[in-house]
């Protein structure tokens, strides 16, 4: 199967630019990601090790590698009743911002909704 090709590259549909992007593309696209994220912001990729970083800010590398029986054992926790998900905030992708940052404590992780 042949690699997508982009017509388009990534660009601000607003006047500010973002504290953040989550970059699923990587390479040329990845870059010119970190461009657009203010500085100090952070870039999040899930594809690889990022080649830049936003300006005085972070680049993280969240590729995680899975492992058979260590996913196993993770079922079979669930399953057992030994782990479980607490959940303490459920926020739209337009609020992820407000939602990473409460003005009080939220016990429990945070789900970012993609599409509504």
């Amino acid at each position: 199967m042949a690699a997508p090709t982009w017509s388009t590259s990534p660009r601000l549909t607003t006047s500010t630019a973002p504290p953040w992007a989550f970059d699923v593309i990587g390479g040329d696209i990845g870059t010119r990601s970190a461009r657009l994220v203010r500085a100090g912001g952070i870039l999040v990729t899930i594809a690889g090790p990022p080649a830049a970083r936003p300006a005085d800010g972070l680049a993280i590398d969240f590729v995680v590698v899975s492992d058979r029986a260590q996913l196993g054992e993770v079922v079979q926790r669930v399953r057992d009743g030994r782990l479980r998900t607490v959940i303490g905030n459920v926020a739209t992708l337009d609020d992820a911002d407000a939602a990473f940052n409460p003005t009080e404590r939220v016990k429990g992780k945070t789900i970012i909704r993609v599409h509504p």
